[in-house]
């Protein structure tokens, strides 16, 4: 097994990382058809996600996002390539919902 670990800073705060945290799910389901769920809580959210070959965590709070990643075996060859995929996909939301904050801010 592989395990990916990325962390993320960010000054969005929590509504505006629980809009990255939903559009970074909704993206997962869709592209990579992932199944996902999402956990609320006071000050984070949990979005779980999960496939054949995958399984993960994105802890999403008001300064911060954590995802842990455990790749299976057979994807395990690819742990580089996905770690890239996972990081790029998560940036371009970040920078996608930078203009929100500042606008609530």
């Amino acid at each position: 097994m592989s395990d990916i670990r990325i962390r993320r800073e960010h000054d969005l705060g929590l509504d505006v990382a629980r809009a990255v945290a939903d559009d970074w799910a909704e993206q997962c389901r869709t592209q990579f058809d992932m199944q996902c769920s999402v956990r609320r809580g006071e000050s984070s959210d949990t979005v779980e996600f999960r496939r054949s070959g995958v399984n993960g965590r994105l802890v999403v709070a008001a300064d911060h996002f954590d995802l842990d990643a455990k790749l299976g075996f057979l994807l395990g060859a690819f742990s580089k390539t996905i770690e890239r995929e996972i990081r790029s996909n998560l940036d371009q939301q970040l920078a996608r919902h930078a203009g929100d904050a500042k606008k609530s801010g």
